[in-house]
């Protein structure tokens, strides 16, 4: 499945920060790649409804994202 925004690549492993740490990175890319604070929002909401897991599944949907 072809993440929702391809172009934006993000390591969500490997670094400190816990289990924010890949919330903030994708986030972070996104504001840099001009996405609007509504589709962050729900990014966020998808991303937080559940555990770690689930917050790096949405990452992969929503994001080039590289465990």
């Amino acid at each position: 499945m072809m993440p929702k925004y391809p172009d934006i690549h993000v390591q969500l492993t490997g670094h400190d920060g816990g289990v924010y740490g890949p919330l903030a990175r994708c986030l972070d890319a996104m504001t840099r790649a001009g996405i609007s604070s509504l589709e962050r929002d729900q990014f966020t909401a998808e991303a937080t409804a559940g555990h770690y897991d689930d917050l790096l599944r949405v990452s992969m949907e929503w994001l080039a994202a590289v465990e």
